[in-house]
This record gives structure tokens, C-alpha cells and sequence, in this order.
């Protein structure tokens, strides 16, 4: 992933993402749809965003996961 790609990404699910639990996998493809449109309207290519991160969608549910810090398993 690019710089750029990445500081978009956190960016967006620092301002995005809910403040509760979502273990919702449509609420989390909802998500992934509205980061990767404001993306490309950014002029971020979704290829630059998943070069690294292999898919959005598994971001974003690690994230909601480990909203309040602590490592991943």
C-alpha cells in the first residue's frame, strides 16, 4: 500500500468508523463500499489502497475488533 493509500485509509476509519462493536459482516461491507468510494473520489485507486492490505473488508473488521487497543491474536 502507498503512503498515500495508507494515510487515507487510517484517515477515513479514524472519522468513519462507529464507536460500537460491528461484528456485522454486511454492516462491515457497507463500510468498505462508502471508504473505497471516498477513495476513488480522493483520487486513490482502489489497487493502491489493496496493494498491501490484500482487502479493505479485513481491515476494517480488525479494526472494529480492536477499536479500544490491544494486540491482535
Amino acid at each position: 500500500m502507498s503512503t498515500r493509500g495508507v494515510n487515507f485509509l487510517d484517515k477515513w476509519m479514524a472519522r468513519h468508523l462507529p464507536t460500537a462493536m460491528i461484528d456485522d459482516p454486511m454492516a462491515i461491507g457497507v463500510l468498505t463500499e462508502q471508504a473505497m468510494k471516498a477513495a476513488t473520489e480522493a483520487g486513490i485507486s482502489s489497487d493502491e489502497i489493496a496493494e498491501e492490505v490484500g482487502g479493505v473488508f479485513d481491515v476494517i473488521s480488525e479494526a472494529m475488533q480492536h477499536r479500544y487497543g490491544g494486540s491482535p491474536n
